[in-house]
């Protein structure tokens, strides 16, 4: 797995190839030779390699997963991500799988929900009657607040990771991990625009959606589609009333309890017809021109988490699979953290 991990590492640095050659020392084909498996360097080569990555000598021989089969979703085609950043997304996301499919195959394999059917779902001309559709897919009430969403997600068979990434263009991706649906999150957004990505990257994984339908136009639906998801039609008239004219702060207090950020409140009330279109244009003049613009609107929700992989990896430990110190390999954690979750309750 050396090849995998030095290309995995390289892009983590954001380093072209050309660029970790010449600091350490070696040609440029040699680091392609390495990354593809068609050459094994000198350990004094691994350790200049580590040394300029960051990373200690043995982060290099960690195993992958090599049960596991992905299939990656494209990234927006207006997306303005370098394709070397789109390349690193793609490896994190398999580095991160291959430790949490670790975990699984250690507790038997059986212990994930049913797998999700994907891709299921006719897409309808009505957004609301597709918000509403997704939440059937769920099995969530038609209307009401939606807590936890990834909580649920996950107890329905799908895989959430939550990755850490400065990259301002990227906000989410999915896919499939041996025909299991993932979605991939960028952990640095607000938890509302976190929920909103989810909502959106769920509208692409669960709706059939036309092969000759312009990219443009499917991300413009899917977006509108998370929005009655989260916030159904039904529920902004019952909260916001029929008419508005002026947008409020009480209309917080809506956005605490549905999750949502006030800018796709306004945008769901516009298209209820609950306020008109001036009102619509001037928020949104008024909140571009602040600083930061719409991705550093205020959060007022508690962070979305994901618990699922930490749960398996304890109860391994717990159950005596493995020990602290490969729970905390496989966590990319401390021992301490690790032994303190896996701490007995009571005398």
């Amino acid at each position: 797995m050396f090849s995998r991990n030095l290309k995995y590492y390289r892009l983590k640095k954001n380093l072209t190839k050309k660029e970790l050659a010449s600091r350490v020392g070696v040609s440029l084909m040699s680091i392609t030779h390495y990354e593809n498996g068609d050459r094994y360097p000198e350990m004094s080569i691994i350790k200049k390699l580590a040394e300029t990555l960051d990373v200690k000598v043995v982060d290099f021989l960690a195993s992958r997963n090599e049960h596991l089969e992905f299939y990656h979703g494209e990234f927006r085609k207006n997306s303005r991500m370098a394709k070397s950043k789109q390349s690193y997304i793609r490896e994190a996301v398999e580095e991160y799988f291959s430790r949490f499919f670790d975990a699984v195959e250690i507790l038997g394999g059986e212990v994930l929900p049913e797998t999700p059917l994907i891709h299921s779902i006719p897409l309808e001309d009505d957004i609301e009657v597709n918000g509403k559709k997704l939440r059937t897919y769920l099995g969530i009430p038609e209307t009401g607040p939606i807590g936890e969403l990834i909580e649920r997600l996950e107890n329905k068979g799908f895989l959430i990771f939550l990755m850490e990434s400065d990259e301002q263009t990227f906000s989410g991706i999915n896919g499939t991990v041996n025909g299991r649906p993932y979605i991939v999150i960028n952990r640095k957004m607000t938890p509302e625009r976190i929920r909103t990505t989810i909502g959106h990257e769920l509208a692409h994984i669960a709706f059939i959606w036309p092969e000759d339908m312009p990219d443009k136009n499917a991300e413009k639906i899917a977006t509108a589609i998370a929005g009655a998801f989260l916030i159904p039609e039904e529920d902004v008239i019952r909260e916001l009333g029929i008419r508005r004219r002026a947008l409020t702060t009480d209309m917080y207090m809506v956005c605490e309890e549905y999750g949502i950020a006030m800018s796709l409140l306004t945008v769901r009330a516009y298209s209820c017809n609950v306020i008109n279109e001036k009102l619509y244009k001037d928020y949104f003049i008024s909140l571009n021109n602040s600083p930061g613009g719409r991705k550093n609107e205020p959060s007022r929700i508690a962070e979305e988490k994901t618990n699922l992989f930490e749960q398996l990896v304890y109860r391994a430990v717990n159950e005596k699979e493995i020990s602290i110190q490969r729970g905390a390999e496989l966590l990319n954690s401390s021992y301490e953290t690790v032994a303190s979750n896996c701490a007995y309750i009571g005398g």
